[in-house]
């Protein structure tokens, strides 16, 4: 990890959580499946906000619930 930590996608927990597949997601979000699985299992180095906007949309979630920061361990 990181001096200033790291932000992790938890989208898949999410959606597991949920009962939301993720071809739904992809189909109802307008997001090319390929590029969801990145964000589904935490492949992504830069997120596109607007596809961020549209997954909170879609599911009906909040950031916080599949985006979290994890601080440094000192």
């Amino acid at each position: 990890m990181e001096e200033w930590g790291q932000v992790n996608l938890k989208l898949d927990e999410f959606l597991k959580s949920h009962k939301i597949s993720r071809s739904s997601l992809s189909r109802n979000g307008q997001i090319h499946y390929k590029q969801l699985i990145k964000y589904c299992n935490n492949y992504m180095k830069k997120v596109d906000l607007n596809i961020l906007a549209r997954i909170c949309r879609t599911i009906a979630c909040e950031i916080s619930d599949i985006i979290e920061y994890d601080p440094p361990k000192e």
